[in-house]
């Protein structure tokens, strides 16, 4: 796996809005994009058009879109995601070929399944902000 460009902001996210991880996890991003630069788009309803890719691949992996129109989906996404709102992105360990390709085997396990997860799990997930920390002040986070 070769390490991802910086991307540039807005960074235009679309995510499935019908899956309670993925709402309490752009929620958790929300909060901690005081600078704006998240544009946060819900694909999940039938007839949305409007993205970078057809809906059923926005609702089966994260998409997301940089100031510059490139197109990032799945755990790349999510990087980008997690570094726009000033959060650690996990670029030195998810360059590693090994651990990257694992990251992006789980993601998509977990993309398949997220509406199996059980509401408690959801609800632990959400509660600790899984991609984003709730819990954040000054810029210093508490895992």
């Amino acid at each position: 796996m070769t390490r991802i460009a910086a991307t540039t902001c807005p960074l235009t996210v679309y995510y499935d809005a019908t899956c309670p991880l993925c709402v309490a996890e752009m929620g958790a991003m929300r909060a901690r994009d005081a600078a704006g630069r998240l544009n946060l788009v819900d694909c999940s309803p039938v007839g949305f058009a409007s993205g970078p890719a057809p809906r059923e691949a926005l609702m089966t992996a994260m998409h997301a879109v940089d100031a510059n129109g490139r197109v990032l989906s799945g755990v790349a996404a999510i990087r980008a995601c997690r570094a726009a709102v000033g959060l650690p992105a996990g670029g030195a360990l998810l360059d590693l070929p090994l651990v990257g390709a694992l990251a992006d085997r789980a993601y998509a396990v977990l993309a398949r399944n997220r509406y199996r997860l059980p509401r408690w799990l959801v609800a632990r997930l959400a509660g600790r902000g899984a991609i984003a920390p709730a819990n954040c002040a000054d810029d210093h986070c508490r895992l």
